[in-house]
C-alpha cells in the first residue's frame, strides 16, 4: 500500500480532524499521519492518504474523521503521573471537599480524557485509603475519553508489567492488583469505583450532573486557543461551586477567556472565578 502523499492531502485529513476532535496537527507531521493511520487505511480499504483526505469529503465523512482522531490522539498516561496534584488531591481536595459535603454524600470526580484508565484508577486507590479522613463516604469516579479502544482497556483494568511499572508503588501493586495472565488485574473495589464512558470534548458532550473535582490534565496542550476555551466552559459548567479543576504541569490559562481562578496552595488547579456556580 502506497503512503506517499501530498502536503494538501496532509492539510485535508487534519483540518477535518481538527473540526471533530479540536486536535491541532501542526506542520511536518507526515510521519505520524503514515504510521499511525496505517490500520485504518487497511480497515477502510483505502489505497493511501490521497484517498483518505477524499473520502473525508463524502458521506460518512465525519464518522471517519472521528476514527482518525481516535488514531491520532496521544494517549500517554501513568498511574499517579507527575505526583503533585495527587498529593493536593490526598492532603487538602478531597479532605476539604468532604467536610464539605453532608454526611453519606459521594464525592463525584471526572478524569476526562482519562486513556487506559491509570489516572482514574490512581484516584480511586486514594480515595479508598483516605476512607476514615473523607468519612467513610463512597467516591463515585468517571472517566471519559474519545478513544473506545481505550475505554475497553479502561474497563478491564488490566495493565502490563511495563504499565505497572510506571508510578505504582509495590505496596500499592500488592494491595490494590492481582496478577492475572501475563498481566495485573485492577481490584474489583476499585473498578466499582470507575465508570468508563466515550465522550468527546469538543463536541455534544453528553456529560451530565456537577462534579467535585475535574482532571481535565495534558490535553490542552494538544489545541488551539478557540478549542480550549470552549473545553474549558465545557469543565466549569460541571464543577461544583467550590470544585476543584486539575491541569497537567506544562498547562496554564494565561492568555484564556475561562471564569476560573488559580488556587493558592497549588499552581496547576483552579476554582470556578467568584460569583459562578454550576
Amino acid at each position: 500500500m502506497s503512503q506517499a502523499f501530498s502536503s494538501g492531502a496532509a492539510q485535508r485529513i487534519a483540518h477535518r480532524v481538527r473540526e471533530v476532535s479540536g486536535l491541532v496537527l501542526g506542520p511536518g507531521q507526515g510521519y505520524l499521519l503514515s504510521s499511525r493511520l496505517a490500520p485504518l487505511l487497511a480497515r477502510h480499504r483505502l489505497a493511501g492518504l490521497e484517498a483518505l483526505a477524499a473520502s473525508l469529503g463524502s458521506p460518512g465523512g465525519t464518522l471517519l474523521a472521528q476514527e482518525a482522531a481516535e488514531a491520532l490522539a496521544t494517549n500517554e498516561t501513568s498511574f499517579f503521573r507527575d505526583g503533585a496534584p495527587f498529593r493536593h488531591l490526598a492532603e487538602a481536595a478531597l479532605p476539604r471537599l468532604a467536610a464539605a459535603r453532608p454526611p453519606g454524600a459521594a464525592l463525584r470526580i471526572w478524569s476526562a480524557a482519562c486513556s487506559t484508565g491509570q489516572e482514574a484508577y490512581s484516584v480511586a486507590m486514594l480515595a479508598r485509603e483516605l476512607q476514615p479522613a473523607l468519612g467513610g463516604r463512597p467516591v463515585s469516579i468517571l472517566g471519559t475519553d474519545i478513544c473506545g479502544a481505550v475505554l475497553e482497556r479502561a474497563r478491564a483494568g488490566l495493565y502490563t508489567e511495563f504499565e505497572m511499572q510506571r508510578g505504582l508503588s509495590p505496596e500499592r501493586r500488592a494491595r490494590w492488583f492481582t496478577p492475572e495472565g501475563q498481566g495485573w488485574r485492577a481490584a474489583a473495589t476499585l473498578r466499582a469505583d470507575c465508570r468508563f464512558e466515550r465522550a468527546n470534548l469538543v463536541g455534544p458532550l453528553g456529560v451530565s450532573g456537577t462534579f467535585d473535582i475535574i482532571l481535565l490534565r495534558n490535553l490542552l496542550i494538544y489545541l488551539d486557543q478557540p478549542t480550549k476555551e470552549r473545553v474549558l466552559e465545557a469543565c466549569q459548567q460541571r464543577l461544583a461551586p467550590d470544585g476543584v479543576l486539575y491541569l497537567g504541569a506544562a498547562e496554564t490559562l494565561l492568555g484564556l477567556n475561562a471564569r476560573l481562578a488559580p488556587l493558592e496552595d497549588y499552581r496547576s488547579a483552579y476554582r470556578p472565578a467568584a460569583g459562578e456556580a454550576a
